[in-house]
């Protein structure tokens, strides 16, 4: 800024930062996608990903938390144990850095590493900011909360907002199974997410995204479609399927095509509308459940 006098310039750069968190490494994928690490001001690692839909259009998935205290079974992001929660200028740096290395962001989605409900005051503020004309302007239904499932959370976002989309991390509508596989089970047994839910869409009428992980045996079997279709009325919701993404840290097996495409025939044949996730940035392990920065000051 040359058009400051010298000392004022000397003054601010002693005292003030303009972004707490740096690059620390960037790799881009074969189909436009961009994966972030990067170093924050205590030292620190987060991931961050642009998923590029191969049409020139980019959806940010930031992180709300260093690691992520949730232990699911399937995700390598819970390897890393938790550290912190990011401040809101934190998950805000993530999305500018991601437009740099990117290109124009269109959609954001609080589904990187962590549980955003445990983190909603800040991730508040961070969507605050990215909606604001004088921020980045994205308007709030081009922002999702991906959460695992914790009840309290939901309902807290129900009644105090922000209006973003909301998608729940179900995995299986198996009591026992989805306890097996995810420790917010203790705290929100599927009975209670179920409740939480009714209550979001009466307080809200927004349609609910349904995450379903499909691991080989465990989620993909014709039982597991009958249980998520019991468990589906009266909810308003999108089923999303995403196949399990490998990790070599991870003792499960991915399903085969044939596998994915008769539970996903099988929903459709209840007429439930179902998605199945398109796997960008998964040759940089930063598909859904890859991220994590394990070793140096990211983690275990």
């Amino acid at each position: 800024m040359s058009d400051l006098p010298a000392a004022l310039r000397g003054l601010l750069d002693s005292r003030a930062t303009i972004s707490s968190s740096v690059p620390d490494a960037v790799r881009r994928s074969a189909d436009g996608s961009v994966k972030l690490r990067l170093a924050l001001s205590d030292g620190g690692m987060v991931e961050a990903m642009a998923l590029s839909n191969g049409r020139d259009r980019r959806t940010a998935c930031l992180s709300t938390q260093v690691g992520c205290p949730m232990g699911c079974a399937f995700c390598r992001t819970g390897l890393m144990g938790f550290r912190r929660n990011l401040e809101a200028h934190e998950i805000v740096e993530q999305f500018l850095h991601l437009g740099r290395e990117a290109g124009p962001i269109a959609n954001v989605v609080f589904m990187g590493m962590g549980e955003p409900l445990l983190n909603l005051d800040r991730v508040r503020r961070a969507v605050e900011i990215l909606h604001h004309r004088d921020g980045a302007g994205l308007g709030l239904r081009k922002l999702t909360l991906s959460t695992s499932g914790v009840g309290s959370g939901i309902l807290e976002l129900a009644e105090k907002g922000p209006a973003i989309r909301l998608a729940v991390s179900l995995v299986s509508a198996d009591p026992a199974m989805r306890a097996s596989l995810m420790p917010v089970c203790r705290s929100t047994p599927l009975p209670a997410l179920k409740e939480a839910l009714v209550r979001y869409q009466e307080l809200t009428g927004d349609r609910i995204t349904l995450e379903i992980v499909l691991l080989e045996g465990k989620t993909d079997r014709p039982e597991d479609a009958e249980a998520l279709l019991r468990f589906l009325p009266p909810l308003s919701a999108m089923v999303n399927l995403i196949p399990w993404n490998p990790t070599p840290d991870l003792p499960f097996r991915e399903p085969a095509a044939e596998r994915v495409r008769l539970f996903r025939a099988r929903l459709e044949e209840a007429g439930v509308a179902v998605a199945q996730r398109f796997r960008r940035g998964r040759d940089l392990d930063g598909a859904c459940g890859q991220l994590a920065v394990l070793g140096r000051d990211g983690g275990s």
